[in-house]
């Protein structure tokens, strides 16, 4: 393997400044400005600021709405983990299985990721408006009456579908790479041992796709928690009766809406220290159990 050597300190940190600059301007940078705001009481223009310490912060756990956005965030996050996840991993053992038609059929897969989240959302609110929705109408053959607008365990499906079908294609490309890098010799020989396809997929091939997968866990958690707004935007606004309001969507409506800068700032850290929480219990505890 080739070995880049630079002659000079100079040009490797030219070479990074662009990304360094990306990176101090649009996620340190507000990050320290989201901090810094969350100890004041700022008016609408921010014109006038008061510090207030952690009076924010004590608001948030005094708020029934806000502690209810928790809940909500926790059952959607997991939900739209389990699902992308389930159903990506099942497309991709289809796909491994396949010879002929592999390729044709990972390009139609992978084509939803490219759906803007937004679109996405706006996609499934059309499927499922109760008015003239297909599968409104399937599911009023079978005698359930499907409403979003007004049912809260309907509302949350529709979030947690159009959620999970846009990072199906990042997560199937990812655990079809996975699959493909196991040596085919192993399950080969566990095929000649006796086993059968379900006790081969659990004994070898989940566990070698246990890096693939921890990888996964880690980046559709961060996915559910911070890239979904544009689905709950786009298809409920965080309702009905904030049965679809996440954190990341109250943080935008009390800040952008509400106009209560500090309290959307101390959200927003309060957000910021969880995921960054799950993060590190996830290396520090469940990395553990992956087998490189």
């Amino acid at each position: 393997m080739k070995r880049t050597i630079f002659n000079g300190q100079l040009l490797p940190w030219l070479l990074l400044a662009p990304q360094l600059a990306v990176t101090l301007v649009f996620f340190i940078w507000p990050a320290f400005q989201a901090i810094r705001q969350s100890f004041l009481r700022e008016d609408a223009f921010g014109i006038n600021s008061q510090f207030v310490g952690m009076a924010n912060f004590r608001a948030l756990l005094d708020s029934a709405q806000y502690l209810n956005s928790l809940k909500v965030t926790a059952v959607f996050a997991v939900s739209v983990t389990v699902l992308s996840m389930g159903v990506a991993l099942i497309l991709a053992v289809a796909v491994d299985r396949m010879l002929k038609s592999q390729r044709p059929y990972t390009t139609l897969l992978v084509w939803p990721y490219a759906v803007a989240p937004a679109v996405a959302g706006i996609l499934w609110y059309f499927i499922f408006n109760p008015t003239v929705g297909i599968l409104p109408f399937m599911l009023d053959i079978i005698g359930y009456d499907w409403n979003h607008n007004t049912d809260k365990g309907d509302a949350m499906i529709l979030v947690v579908i159009a959620s999970a079908w846009k990072q199906i294609s990042y997560n199937f490309l990812f655990f079809v790479a996975g699959l493909q890098a196991i040596p085919a010799s192993l399950r080969e020989a566990a095929a000649i041992d006796g086993a059968g396809p379900v006790r081969r997929f659990f004994d070898i091939t989940f566990p070698l796709l246990s890096p693939t997968t921890f990888f996964l866990l880690v980046v559709n958690i961060v996915y559910a928690m911070f890239e979904t707004f544009a689905v709950i935007d786009s298809t409920t606004e965080g309702g009905p009766a904030q049965a679809t309001n996440i954190m990341v969507y109250k943080v935008y409506f009390d800040g952008f809406i509400g106009q209560n800068m500090g309290s959307s700032a101390a959200q927003s850290v309060v957000l910021m220290l969880i995921v960054i929480s799950l993060t590190v219990i996830q290396f520090r505890y469940v990395e553990k159990r992956v087998e490189y």
